[in-house]
């Protein structure tokens, strides 16, 4: 939410991942799709298609027309057609562009698609990063993307409120489909099916045609455009900005204003202040990276075996250590040089990160390592955590909370209380990223782009923290 409590979650999350389909396909048309207000022609064939779902959520229905001028300042055409569905006008689009030889990429999360998969057409979910081309279709429902309405036709739709068969579910449509070949076989061959299943088609026969018609993509649709009125537009830079100002998405106002240079993929470089004014009027550098890539954890993984001693901390899913899991990992081995890495951040379109399992395997041995000295804010905490996922954690050798208990008892020992009183830094807050009360979101939901400065800074801090508070404490103990 902004200050003034507009929620903005789904523009966000819709724009990134616009973002991320922009940088991953240099598609030559391209176009968004809504649904348009009002009834199609599903409804005249079937009164109750969709009749169970509940109203769209307020929070939800005040980013819509935000998000509209979002999409359209990005230079993506947008299209809402009265009277037919989204899915119609995807389909459509996708089978005329196949028809010209084009490759067609469709970014949904929506299974009923996957009738649209051919050769020419793949299936993008940005949500989950699953890719399904015909393979994939066939791997993910036992069934291919030919025998996909089916399928649907048998086993129903729920969300649309398209009953199915009665107990038949995904794997007895499939095994069914495999045998028989297609709905209309299994139709002819009803009466050979036996027990209560059996029972429940011959019961379902008189709906299947119109189940079948409903779960069908119309592909045939007269359109007010065609694929080649699709070609992207300029983004409007200055529409950006006033959106990305108004809806507070800083990072993307910084870029879109061209204020800062665009760091190396996974990077992020900036300026933090050194004066006892929270203010950046210092020039004290930051280097901060994510770690996206096996390249880039190979050579963290290197600085942190090489260094003296380094800030760690971890982001999680609770503030229990008992029940927290872990989101991500931060480190800093010199002042102003720190990395993020997400492990298990779960949103719309976010980007790939590395194994979960397998990159604690490979920073278990460190972890564990009691010659590598480890610093933290309430080490206690992580130990604990990491416990939970079977680490044990050596090597620690100081702790800021602890430091800061010993040298100022009567101070705060919070991290943004100290970095502020200490280090004139004010510093990234919890609630900022995380939001306040009942709009708070967990950790694996905040933009890992976020979450790296919030937490690569943390670690920074840390460190600097460690420095100014150390030398007092060797003089509080002499």
């Amino acid at each position: 939410r902004t200050a003034s409590g507009q929620p903005t979650g789904a523009i966000k999350g819709v724009v990134a991942m616009l973002r991320k389909l922009e940088a991953d396909y240099k598609a030559d048309y391209r176009a968004v799709v809504f649904d348009a207000k009002g009834k199609t022609f599903r409804d005249e064939w079937y009164p109750d298609y969709k009749a169970h779902r509940p109203p769209m959520p307020d929070d939800l229905a005040r980013q819509i027309a935000p998000l509209h001028e979002c999409i359209r300042a990005l230079g993506w055409p947008l299209l809402s057609i009265e009277g037919v569905e989204a899915d119609d006008v995807i389909g459509t689009l996708a089978r005329e562009a196949a028809g010209q030889g084009i490759e067609v990429v469709v970014s949904t999360g929506d299974k009923d698609l996957a009738q649209l998969v051919n050769p020419h057409v793949r299936l993008v979910n940005t949500m989950s990063n699953e890719v399904l081309d015909e393979a994939g279709v066939l791997a993910k429902f036992g069934v291919g993307p030919q025998q996909i309405v089916d399928y649907f036709a048998l086993v129903g739709d729920s969300v649309d409120n398209v009953p199915g068969v009665a107990k038949v579910g995904p794997k007895t449509a499939a095994k069914w489909l495999q045998e028989y070949g297609s709905l209309d076989a299994i139709v002819a061959r009803a009466d050979e099916i036996g027990g209560k299943v059996g029972e429940n088609l011959r019961k379902h026969l008189d709906f299947l045609p119109l189940g079948r018609k409903l779960v069908t993509v119309v592909c045939d649709l007269e359109l007010p455009v065609k694929v080649a009125d699709l070609a992207p537009q300029p983004p409007d830079r200055d529409k950006l900005a006033e959106l990305f100002a108004r809806l507070e998405f800083k990072t993307w106002l910084r870029e879109v204003q061209g204020d800062t240079p665009s760091p190396p993929a996974g990077e992020r470089v900036g300026v933090r202040g050194e004066a006892a004014d929270p203010q950046p009027a210092g020039a004290h550098r930051t280097h901060y990276e994510t770690i996206l890539d096996w390249e880039t954890f190979d050579a963290w993984l290197q600085k942190l075996d090489a260094a003296q001693l380094t800030a760690f901390d971890t982001e999680t899913t609770s503030l229990d250590p008992m029940q927290a899991r872990l989101v991500g990992m931060s480190f800093a081995v010199a002042d102003g040089e720190a990395a993020y890495l997400p492990l298990a951040h779960r949103y719309a379109a976010v980007p790939q990160q590395l194994t979960f399992d397998e990159a604690l395997t490979k920073l278990k041995p460190w972890l564990e390592s009691p010659r590598h000295a480890k610093l933290g804010q309430n080490l206690k905490y992580d130990m604990h955590v990491l416990a939970n996922h079977g680490i044990r954690l050596s090597g620690v050798a100081h702790d800021t909370l602890l430091e800061s208990y010993v040298v100022e008892s009567d101070k705060g020992h919070d991290m943004d209380s100290m970095a502020l009183r200490h280090l004139g830094i004010a510093t990234i807050k919890y609630d900022e990223v995380t939001g306040k009360g009942a709009s708070r979101i967990g950790f694996d939901q905040v933009d890992i782009e976020r979450a790296a400065e919030y937490a690569a800074e943390d670690a920074d801090v840390t460190l600097r923290l460690h420095e100014a508070l150390h030398p007092r404490l060797a003089e509080e103990a002499r």
